[in-house]
């Protein structure tokens, strides 16, 4: 084959992978892609209302496959002329209990103003809390919000542990769980009863040892 083949064909392919990159980028920016991303889970309902980065938070101590409490963390914006509420939230198919900042609860909902936000989760802001659900660490929850006026919305929410910068957004694991039955159980295999154990395992085999040094050294000491 020629050069100016080898050129012609080099070209073509380059020229061809461009419009692939062209087509994708253009279907990215579809509304519909922007539903919801994978990556950031997103979602909107109607015009006004977004909802970014929709992540629900376990203990550190949960072990897959074992229910816990979780802890809702996502940026609602109300770019609308009035105030909208969230009233119900679902995590996994189980309800969550919306509170204030200060975390008495909330039984008309949370008030999302006009032109503004609210970073659920957040310091000094609203939460939305789920008292026991088991969900994939590391994979995706269905989750639904639901508002006074603008209705429904359902979206997949990103499941992490309670690390890195979500270690701040984590449920306290309550006393009777499992997480918290086996650290207690580590706790206990060092307990002071145990510690006095090795102790008198120890003295003893030291007085075994002193008995046996008295016992020998007769037998090494000088004849006369």
């Amino acid at each position: 084959m020629s050069r100016s083949l080898r050129r012609g064909g080099t070209a073509a392919i380059v020229l061809a992978l461009a419009a692939v990159s062209l087509s994708a980028c253009s279907a990215g920016s579809s509304a519909e892609t922007q539903t919801i991303k994978p990556n950031t889970p997103a979602t909107s309902l109607g015009t006004d209302l977004k909802l970014n980065g929709i992540v629900v938070v376990v203990s550190q101590d949960q072990s897959p496959g074992q229910p816990g409490p979780a802890n809702l963390t996502v940026n609602i914006s109300n770019t609308g002329s009035t105030p909208q509420t969230l009233t119900n939230v679902t995590v996994g198919g189980v309800a969550a209990t919306l509170d204030d900042a200060s975390g008495a609860p909330l039984p008309g909902g949370i008030v999302i103003p006009a032109n503004s936000a609210v970073a659920l989760g957040a310091s000094g802001q609203p939460s939305a809390r789920v008292a026991s659900a088991t969900l994939a660490l590391g994979g995706f929850t269905p989750t639904s919000f639901s508002f006074s006026s603008a209705g429904k919305v359902d979206a997949s929410a990103l499941v992490n542990p309670a690390q890195g910068p979500y270690e701040s957004f984590g449920p306290v694991m309550p006393s009777g769980s499992a997480a918290a039955s086996a650290s207690g159980s580590a706790a206990a295999s060092t307990s002071p009863a145990a510690s006095g154990s090795a102790a008198a395992s120890t003295g003893a085999s030291t007085s075994a040892t002193a008995s046996g040094s008295t016992t020998g050294s007769p037998s090494s000491s000088p004849t006369h």
